[in-house]
């Protein structure tokens, strides 16, 4: 009697939760429902699994919606995602447009994207991490016989012993040496295959060892100029210390924890995009371009202009704007979300210093306690914006703008706009949580 006891009340358990969430949840209830302990931790919400556009269509928003479609149309962008976060709860997750016009897909915000230079704020977090761990200090040499990246082939490489002078957190703050004087070694790979005779586009080792012989074009720690290359020496860090592969290390230590299960590094061109990944594209005057790697071959600059698998941490993630709120919620001082690094590195990466010095990971940071990151590719444009009052805005496109960095300067007017006519608008409520109010 007992047992048909407790299997008729599993069975009303279950169908007053059918009534409550719908049967489409089902069947990933079940599944945990089996394999998790009643006294365990609240099951990981996979927010791209439950966010809709249905979730965030709000009556009183309806006039920001305009706004922002009136944006799209200024700029001639085919799709946006948008989300807003305050105080660490997602208040609105929303996409606009389309996610690929022509096969009628609209953009919702499960959709993931590119986003550019913002890959920069996740590849610090994870630095800061392996600080944490005491597995190396912002003040370690990168190269020379007691760096990181002491590999025998690397120092047979160097010409310039400035080299031995970079630290991590030189490379962190733009400051190691390197300039774009020959160019920007992370979008130049045509002519790096043709100046030392590669058959094929370099790998990292490669290209290390290539940018290697140069010299630098300042004394480490002297000045600073905005390195692409030098986050890409990033990510090599974290292989070397942690002993596993870059997108590995940061899903399964950085990410995950966080509550980000849905971050990808983004391949080169439309066959290698993600099921939910949006297509990309580039403004109607945009010509074809050679493709990087040398084929011969005429390509759209946003697949294939440019070895965008290979910035690795420098600008290859692909994730959605709520994931990116997500995020930041990981890594602000507020004890909503709990935060994956202690106070003492996020005040690090958050200091301001100067007006002339980078922050860590961040872009910008005021000292109004406004941090900033942005990004821009070949068919996409990113903005964060974490504010002192504790909200977080992203917004994400999936279109190259016609006039390049106004667009991010444009984006962060409308943040501030729509702040200022609809804050007071959003519905109280969390959606990174399962039982949020809808």
């Amino acid at each position: 009697m007992k047992k048909k006891y407790i299997v008729s009340v599993s069975v009303i358990v279950v169908l007053v939760f059918i009534c409550v969430v719908g049967v489409s949840s089902f069947s990933s209830v079940e599944d945990t429902a089996a394999s998790v302990p009643v006294d365990d931790e609240p099951e990981q919400i996979h927010l791209n699994e439950m966010l809709t556009n249905r979730l965030s269509d709000c009556e009183e928003l309806q006039k920001m919606d305009r706004d922002i479609e009136r944006f799209m149309r200024k700029w001639g962008i085919k799709g946006v995602s948008l989300a807003v976060s305050r105080n660490d709860s997602l208040l609105y997750a929303k996409g606009y447009g389309w996610a690929e016009e022509e096969k009628g897909i609209r953009m919702e915000p499960s959709h993931i994207l590119r986003m550019a230079s913002v890959s920069k704020l996740v590849t610090a977090v994870g630095i800061m991490k392996l600080q944490e761990e005491k597995k190396l200090k912002l003040t370690d040499k990168v190269f020379g016989p007691s760096g990181i990246l002491n590999d025998t082939a690397y120092a047979g490489s160097i010409r310039d012993k400035r080299y031995y002078k970079i630290s991590v957190e030189d490379l962190l703050r733009h400051r190691a040496g390197f300039t774009n004087r020959q160019g920007d070694p992370m979008f130049s790979t045509r002519y790096i295959m043709i100046g030392n005779n590669l058959t094929s586009a370099p790998d990292h080792e490669t290209l290390l060892k290539i940018i290697l012989r140069r010299s630098l074009r300042y004394d480490p720690g002297t000045w600073q100029r905005y390195s692409n290359f030098g986050y890409l020496l990033l990510s090599m860090i974290i292989e070397k210390v942690s002993g596993m592969d870059y997108e590995t290390f940061m899903r399964k230590e950085v990410l995950e924890p966080a509550g980000c299960f849905d971050f990808r590094i983004a391949g080169n061109y439309y066959k290698d995009k993600y099921p939910n990944e949006v297509k990309y594209y580039v403004h109607d005057k945009a010509g074809l371009v050679d493709e990087y790697n040398n084929s011969g071959n005429q390509v759209e600059r946003c697949y294939g202009g440019n070895d965008v698998h290979n910035l690795a941490g420098a600008g290859a993630w692909c994730a959605s704007a709520a994931e990116i709120c997500r995020l930041v919620a990981s890594v602000d001082m507020d004890s909503v979300v709990p935060d994956i690094l202690d106070r003492r590195s996020i005040e690090a990466m958050t200091a301001y210093i100067d007006r002339s010095t980078f922050p860590l990971g961040w872009a910008d940071v005021k000292k109004n306690g406004e941090w900033a990151r942005s990004g821009t590719l070949s068919g996409t444009s990113a903005l964060v914006k974490r504010y002192k009052d504790g909200e977080c805005w992203v917004l994400i496109t999936n279109t190259s703008t016609w006039r390049g960095p106004y667009f991010t300067r444009e984006t962060a007017k409308l943040f501030e706009m729509c702040r200022r006519k609809y804050g007071a608008l959003f519905p109280n409520r969390n959606l990174f949580e399962a039982d949020n109010p809808v």
